[in-house]
């Protein structure tokens, strides 16, 4: 099964979806398999991280801001602003696509582990995340 979910987010940073994907599992009735998560974006990424404590996506956030920065004057590709080259940047060192087993119909993902679509853009998008669940029932 697949389905392409279509996600709003407000600009820039780590938005959790792992409620979204979840769902996406259960109504795939799969007991156990694997469920393969695809952005289907350059400036934009995926990431497993902790979901417990907001400051450590803050801090990842500011990382991320700090280490690929907008203001380099060794980008050539702006024509779709100072936040583009960057953005594909930023997503080329996260991850574009995520496997995750499925064990019982969920998700095995540990205690402190969320599903986050890293925007990579300061404006508005809708993101499309393809998620294919595929297993025994």
């Amino acid at each position: 099964m697949t389905a392409v979910l279509e996600i709003d987010v407000p600009g820039r940073g780590l938005h959790e979806i792992t409620t979204e994907v979840s769902r996406c599992v259960e109504d795939a009735t799969v007991s156990d398999g694997v469920c393969v998560i695809f952005i289907q974006h350059t400036s934009a990424s995926l990431t497993i991280q902790e979901n417990a404590d907001p400051s450590a996506r803050r801090d990842l956030e500011h990382w991320l801001e700090r280490t690929i920065r907008e203001d380099d004057p060794s980008w050539t590709h702006v024509s779709e602003g100072p936040d583009d080259m960057p953005a594909h940047v930023r997503a080329m060192l996260t991850d574009v696509s995520l496997s995750i087993p499925v064990l019982a119909g969920r998700l095995t993902l540990g205690t402190w582990q969320g599903i986050y679509l890293c925007e990579h853009r300061r404006g508005t998008h809708q993101r499309r995340v393809a998620v294919t669940v595929i297993g025994s029932c």
